[in-house]
């Protein structure tokens, strides 16, 4: 293995069990010293403080360094391996930017602090303003959603209040594709819609027959991300666009990954009125932890006075916060994750005009490059070129070898690869989704899909059950419906809780 195999991305320290925190506890140890007290103590004799002693873990610091560092190595991160997840967009972050983020002048600023005293923060989002929506072909731009999720609902609102500011309320109903990210249907149901599913056709695209029957004067919009969720460009996009319009509807574009157009072409230009993006997949922002995120809404200059607010205005000679008229008032406390906007910036400004105009072109290169070699061991769910991602399916390995998607994705871990996103979108049978970023070299695509050759050439080997998978891990595989149906919580000498369906 070469890049990103077993060599880099098989845990660091072996399979012996690692002690818990409380099992290295030693009474008096401690990991820090604080200065003797030096002002009068104050009895705070407060009902909800205790008097006794909170029985935490007694470590030192060293041992407690050593402890989480060696936690830390039996878990997969994206600084030791490949992570080929399908529409999530699991690519390297720029150390750099975390430096500029870590700048105690951006770091340390309170939310609140007056705008005089904020020139710099404000100039750093209009100019992201400026170059997303330049990116996005929009007019204006919001940053208070903190995610993706956020950003579907922020721009439902948006078509909401439009329509009401119209006088057409009777337009109720959002068309979403069959093939969608579950987040859609949900989001256009919070926003008080009526979800109307659109079909897709055997080539992976939406089904221009079929969104025709279904668009009449309820229509309100429709929710389409392009290229769709199964990789594929929707080439029919300005028909689509010219149905909904011509009905009176909007169009919200699902920017939750822009990897593909970045560069090459924009929703904008499409017939998009409405676009998210997630700063923290497509501009390269840490997913540690599961945020924070940053999913701006962009829209055309005839919904600006819809968006959340306050939004950030550049007068003569300062910048300042501007609440819109018909704002649908905040998605977010304060003006959304500052930081995560500032690691956007500086990624862009990293890649300059130059590495943002081939963004998408290499994205698309290494997804198709990367097809061509999986597609010999696994077949491929829609015979198209694909874009910045693909879908593989495992059924025909179901009915031969009762082989599942998840026993492959298992079986990669092994391997030394993150399994890809599995049994998305729904409407491919033993869906395995790919999506290898712009920032993966073609030697560690040349892994991952020798090691993929080697899963299926296993299968015919004697003695190899895949289903045993992952053997090499600290963990293997457990019974995930367990925990899921019979959660048990316990913690040193706290009451057992055991909570059940």
């Amino acid at each position: 293995m070469v890049s990103g195999g077993n060599a880099s991305s098989l845990p660091l320290v072996g399979g012996s069990a690692e002690p818990t925190i409380r099992e290295l506890s030693r009474p008096g140890r401690k990991a820090s010293k604080y200065p003797n007290l030096d002002v009068p103590e104050l009895d705070l004799n407060h009902p909800a403080l205790k008097n006794e002693k909170a029985p935490l873990p007694e470590v030192s610091e060293h041992d407690l360094v050593m402890h989480y560092s060696r936690l830390a190595h039996r878990n997969f991160a994206v600084d030791l391996g490949f992570y080929p997840l399908g529409s999530c967009t699991m690519k390297y972050n720029p150390r750099f930017a975390d430096y500029v983020a870590s700048i105690p002048n951006f770091s340390n600023t309170h939310p609140a602090t007056p705008s005089e005293f904020t020139q710099g923060s404000l100039e750093i989002l209009h100019i992201l303003e400026d170059y997303l929506t330049e990116i996005t072909g929009m007019d204006h731009a919001s940053f208070q959603p903190p995610a993706g999720a956020s950003g579907e609902l922020t721009g439902l609102l948006i078509i909401k209040r439009y329509l009401q500011n119209q006088k057409l309320d009777h337009k109720k109903d959002i068309i979403v594709p069959d093939s969608a990210h579950g987040t859609n249907p949900a989001s256009a149901k919070m926003a008080g819609f009526n979800v109307v599913e659109v079909a897709t056709d055997q080539r992976g695209m939406v089904n221009i027959e079929d969104l025709k029957s279904l668009v009449n004067e309820n229509t309100a919009g429709l929710m389409l991300t392009n290229p769709n969720t199964g990789g594929l460009f929707e080439e029919e996009i300005l028909t689509i666009s010219n149905i909904i319009h011509e009905a009176g509807g909007l169009l919200y574009y699902d920017g939750a990954n822009l990897n593909a157009i970045v560069g090459v072409c924009r929703p904008g230009d499409m017939g998009f009125d409405i676009v998210h993006s997630n700063l923290h997949k497509t501009f390269a922002t840490p997913h540690g932890g599961g945020g924070p995120g940053s999913g701006p809404v962009a829209v055309k200059d005839y919904l600006r006075e819809y968006l959340p607010g306050p939004i950030v205005v550049k007068n003569s000679d300062n910048y300042s916060w501007y609440t819109p008229e018909f704002s649908i008032g905040r998605m977010h406390g304060y003006h959304g994750n500052f930081l995560v906007a500032l690691r956007a910036l500086v990624y862009m400004k990293l890649l300059g005009k130059e590495g943002l105009d081939t963004l998408g072109s290499y994205a698309v290169l290494n997804a198709r490059y990367l097809s061509s070699k999986v597609s010999k061991h696994l077949p491929l769910a829609y015979d198209e070129p694909c874009m910045h991602e693909f879908v593989a399916t495992v059924k025909e390995l179901k009915k031969s070898h009762k082989i599942k998607a998840y026993d492959v994705g298992k079986a990669l871990l092994d391997k030394g690869f993150h399994s890809p996103t599995i049994y998305f979108p729904l409407i491919v049978e033993e869906a395995l989704m790919f999506e290898p970023t712009e920032t993966q070299t073609v030697e560690t695509l040349d892994d991952l899909a020798e090691s993929i050759k080697l899963i299926v050439e296993e299968l015919s080997a004697p003695g190899v059950n895949l289903t045993d998978y992952p053997k090499n891990l600290p963990v293997g595989r457990p019974n995930e419906l367990i925990p899921a149906k019979h959660l048990t919580v316990h913690w040193g000498d706290f009451e057992l809780l055991e909570l059940t369906e």
